[in-house]
């Protein structure tokens, strides 16, 4: 296979359209993405950036419209014709095989081989390939070992192996580190320089845009409502295009969409601690230890951001405090006395909390709205009225409230909570864990996957529980998200926790080496356990 790089494709759409019976996902939407240019795609969910894309790739073929590429008009009806093209795709889930090497995840992607592989010849032009890439990996090294970053990587050189000149990505940085994420949209970058490459990327993080794109395009409600180059537009623009407002004079459309930290009483350093932890390890599903020893603590009017790249102990920790995993060693307070995360003790202390993937893991989505918000509860008064007996009605009224409060869309107590957006599923779990005041709360990447106005929703009710009192977890992988909410920001690395650090002071690239577990590179910020052991007591 030529291992030669083509020239970047410019491709245009225009007036596309596409709709799911009387649904109208694309509405006329026009794009122009220019040869050796980085286009930026933002929209809420929902917005028709998935449609249009498909459109793109094959997946999907449009009602209307037409596409270019380099001028000529094409028909995409299959994925092989996007490729026959140069048009292709990197998913925001890897689709490596993980049992196999670099190498043969590389010749895996041509899809037809030989009965007989010639393995001298393919690793020479494998080895020559590699040669011309403005990054590298080791063609033996198994996809198992490879880090986030390099996984992106090789998703990336799979296209370029290809031979595609038109690469879409999909959220690219959503599993890697700052660092990694830099590193890899700077090799985007120098590649559509070099004319070698043409990117539409899909993001929701403003910092990339405005870093890295030429232009950019928003779609809302499948129109396509704006489209600029990013060196004439500010984030507050693009947020008013994302919502469907206007910005007046300088005031920014809204705090959380700048990325600047909201306005905050400050913590009072005598408040209580609500939540602690001594020396806690816990054990992942194969018995080897995922949390090593962990130490920390969070007051009465704080959130604690706790950040990591995926699969470094958060989902084991955030278990073993709801209940749904035993502590190996080490113990766990709140408010100073010992808990164990049984139902009874998180009612008494009132510990609430809003797991990852709530649908799964907070709901049952074939019960209704108003059974899954009582799922807390159903065994107390005002819902248990004369022994056992269920009051519905009771359940129905405080149900309807609680949709009222939290704006669960659509207000209907009897529809199945699985029938329902993610971002009104993940309200009318806030609706439940916040729906009574509340002294600790776990929170676990709580707006993962969720659209623009979501986000800003499920923010401002974080922040208003913690200026409420209560002490706030906050879990998350999205290092832009604890920058924005968390007064102090920990991370943890392989199990540990490994750095500490105030979010008003924090440096990213600092959080970012230590997510990589290169945390001895960087300027020591962090508490050590002595004093944490000292403020837990």
């Amino acid at each position: 296979m030529s291992t030669t790089v083509r020239q970047a494709l410019g491709v245009e759409v225009l007036n596309a359209s596409k709709s799911f019976g009387a649904f109208r996902a694309l509405d006329g939407v026009s794009i122009k993405v220019k040869a050796g240019t980085i286009h930026a795609l933002l929209g809420e969910n929902g917005a028709g950036k998935s449609t249009l894309v498909k459109g793109l790739v094959g997946y999907g073929v449009l009602d209307d419209g037409q596409i270019a590429a380099d001028g000529r008009e094409v028909h995409i009806h299959s994925p092989r014709d996007a490729q026959a093209l140069g048009i292709g795709m990197v998913y925001q889930h890897f689709t490596l095989a993980a049992g196999l090497s670099v190498e043969e995840n590389l010749l895996l992607a041509r899809g037809q081989m030989p009965w007989k592989i010639d393995w001298k010849a393919e690793r020479a032009a494998l080895a020559a390939f590699m040669q011309r890439m403005p990054f590298r990996l080791p063609l033996d090294a198994p996809v198992a070992g490879l880090a986030a970053g390099e996984k992106q990587k090789l998703e990336i050189l799979k296209q370029l192996y290809l031979q595609q000149r038109f690469l879409i990505l999909d959220e690219p940085t959503s599993v890697l580190t700052p660092q990694e994420a830099d590193e890899v949209l700077g090799l985007m970058r120098d590649l559509t320089t070099r004319g070698e490459l043409t990117v539409l990327m899909i993001t929701h993080k403003f910092r990339e845009v405005m870093a890295y794109a030429d232009d950019v395009t928003v779609l809302r409600k499948g129109r396509q409502v704006g489209t600029s180059a990013v060196a004439n537009t500010t984030r507050d623009e693009l947020a008013a295009w994302m919502m469907g407002t206007v910005a007046t004079g300088d005031a920014p459309v809204m705090a959380a969409v700048t990325e600047a930290r909201v306005q905050r009483k400050p913590v009072d350093e005598s408040a209580q601690v609500r939540l602690a932890l001594r020396d806690v390890s816990v054990e992942d599903d194969r018995g080897h230890t995922a949390v090593k020893h962990a130490t920390l603590s969070v007051r009465a009017g704080e959130i604690l951001g706790l950040a990591g790249v995926s699969g470094n102990g958060q989902k084991e920790l955030v278990e073993a405090l709801v209940g749904q995993r035993r502590v190996k060693t080490g113990d766990m307070q709140v408010a100073g006395k010992p808990y164990h995360a049984t139902r009874e003790q998180m009612t008494q202390r009132r510990v609430f909390a809003i797991p990852e993937e709530p649908l799964k893991n907070a709901c049952v989505g074939a019960m209704s709205v108003a059974q899954n918000l009582a799922l807390r509860d159903f065994d107390r008064e005002p819902l248990r009225r004369g022994g056992w007996w269920l009051d519905r009605r009771a359940m129905r009224e405080r149900a309807a409230q609680l949709i009222g409060e939290f704006n669960v869309r659509p207000p209907v107590p009897e529809r199945a909570i699985g029938t329902l957006s993610g971002g009104n599923v993940q309200r009318a779990v806030l609706a439940r864990e916040l729906g009574q005041p509340v002294d600790v709360l776990i929170v676990a990447n709580p707006v993962f996957g969720l659209d623009f106005a979501s986000v800003a929703d499920i923010h401002a009710r974080l922040m208003a529980a913690r200026d409420a009192g209560a002490a706030v977890l906050l879990v998350s992988e999205d290092l832009d998200e604890l920058l924005e909410l968390a007064d102090r920001i920990m991370v943890i690395a392989e199990g540990e926790l490994v750095f500490e650090t105030p979010a008003a002071r924090a440096d990213r690239t600092v959080l970012g080496q230590h997510m990589a577990g290169h945390g001895d590179t960087a300027a020591p910020h962090a508490a050590p356990a002595e004093k944490l052991r000292e403020t837990i007591g």
